[in-house]
């Protein structure tokens, strides 16, 4: 196996345990869908600190509220039982994006969040997922501040600065004020 770094690697779900006798994995997935795993192409399975084994992603299907994967090498029940509770990562780089203006969510915890004023707000530290839009959760010290994903409020994402551009939306933070 090729050596890659930690700092290269996201981790996408867990083996929960074996599916059936073939060394089929039944994974709780952190990713949106299939998609990130078969556009890998290869996932990392670690089981221990110390221990890690790259895999040739062969399927993957949705099964219930989980998904099934099959690995190439991992063949029998036996096999795939030395995987029950391992992490899965991908590397970063096998990340495809689908429209020009979208990001991953380790690319935007840890922004500094902003006003288009200059205001510092806070700092990104969660993202929750509702039914419309996601909500950044930003918080600074005692603080926390939800922020709706949307092009209206977002103005701009820096990345390279580490930098979030918001616009003022009437009654976001004026809770506190009487």
């Amino acid at each position: 196996m090729r050596r890659v770094s930690p700092e290269n690697l996201l981790l996408v779900g867990k083996v929960i345990r074996p599916h059936g006798l073939e060394g089929l994995l039944r994974i709780w997935s952190y990713a949106q869908s299939e998609r990130s795993f078969l556009n890998a192409g290869t996932v990392f399975l670690k089981s221990d600190p110390e221990e890690t084994h790259e895999y040739t992603v062969i399927s993957v299907r949705p099964h219930k509220n989980v998904f099934l994967m099959k690995l190439d090498g991992l063949n029998s029940l036996e096999k795939a039982e030395r995987c029950h509770g391992a992490e899965i990562f991908i590397r970063k780089d096998s990340l495809r994006r689908e429209k020009e203006d979208e990001y991953f969510w380790f690319e935007l915890i840890g922004l500094k969040v902003f006003l288009n004023t200059g205001r510092y707000i806070g700092t990104l530290r969660d993202i929750l997922t509702t039914g419309s839009n996601d909500i950044y959760v930003v918080r600074e010290g005692e603080s926390e501040t939800l922020i709706p994903a949307i092009h209206d409020v977002v103005e701009d994402i820096d990345l390279e600065n580490k930098r979030m551009i918001i616009s003022e939306v009437e009654g976001l933070f004026d809770l506190d004020e009487v």
